[in-house]
């Protein structure tokens, strides 16, 4: 593997989309400083809370956006980058001072476009030690992929001269829709790297529900935008999650991962199914 120095990594621009983060923000806003990018650029969706006061105190980039959905934020933020290498981060991320020279290690490793990062989740209950098992036993494989996740992750501008967090993306959930028409654009490849950032999730049993409720939303929105791939989406949801995964996860000794895997399956299923049935529309941006 090559090491890439410090003074050998191009200028990173960090882009941080937030609504009603006060409570996290700052410990992400700490640690993204303490890895000293050259840009940070957030994007608040409306807070009512004191996130924008909170996020000057760490840059005067920041912007209140109105444009309706976490979705369209990105797209507000990443229009807003000067650099051509950008990083997505989220108010729950907690990088190290190197994640962003390793992000960009990952991206030329692997002759990427689009890396995600290696993700775990601190132990703050059952349900968050839960995910972080099920994420080592589905995720965490570096290199291409078909699927990766939005953020944290870093990009090349030149994925958004042919893609974008716009009103093309269904509004709830965004990894899905971007990716899958990335996929379809010859010379661009995506996928996972080495780099771990932790996530800090005070979460319940009730929490991962609405969670994974909201999820079911998108990928109902999915399925309306593209046809030919909701039986794929189906057999994801109440096939590979509850049932092939829970069994990767036994055979690999993460068995605290089964509920989770099981729950997000079927909590999204039944939701995406729900949506189908009576919300058939999907509410791009032009429609909020």
């Amino acid at each position: 593997m090559i090491t890439y120095l410090k003074n050998k990594t191009p200028p990173v621009s960090v882009v941080l989309c937030a609504r009603n983060e006060e409570k996290r923000i700052r410990k992400s806003l700490e640690a993204i400083r303490a890895a000293n990018p050259d840009e940070i650029i957030v994007v608040d969706g409306n807070s009512s809370d004191e996130t924008v006061s909170i996020a000057r105190e760490f840059t005067n980039n920041v912007i209140v956006s109105m444009a309706g959905s976490l979705t369209a934020d990105r797209q507000v933020g990443i229009d807003a980058c000067q650099h051509d290498l950008i990083a997505m981060i989220d108010a729950d991320h907690r990088i190290l001072p190197d994640t962003l020279t390793g992000l960009y290690a990952d991206l030329c490793e692997f002759d990427l476009d689009v890396v995600q990062a290696d993700l775990g989740i601190e132990n703050t209950g059952f349900w968050a030690a839960a995910e972080n098992d099920a994420f080592d036993v589905f995720l965490n494989k570096p290199g291409p992929k078909t699927m990766i996740g939005t953020a944290p992750a870093m990009y090349r501008r030149r994925v958004f001269k042919v893609n974008k967090f716009d009103a093309h993306i269904t509004r709830h959930k965004d990894d899905a829709d971007f990716f899958y028409r990335l996929s379809k654009q010859k010379g661009y490849r995506f996928g996972s790297g080495r780099t771990r950032v932790m996530q800090e999730h005070f979460a319940s049993f009730g929490d991962y529900v609405k969670k994974f409720s909201w999820y079911g939303i998108g990928d109902a929105e999915f399925c309306v935008k593209h046809p030919s791939r909701a039986p794929s989406m189906f057999f994801h949801l109440f096939v590979r999650y509850p049932f092939i995964r829970s069994v990767m996860a036994i055979a690999k000794g993460k068995v605290r991962a089964v509920p989770y895997l099981v729950l997000c399956g079927l909590t999204r299923g039944s939701s995406m199914i729900w949506n189908l049935l009576f919300n058939r529309e999907p509410k791009t941006l032009d429609s909020v």
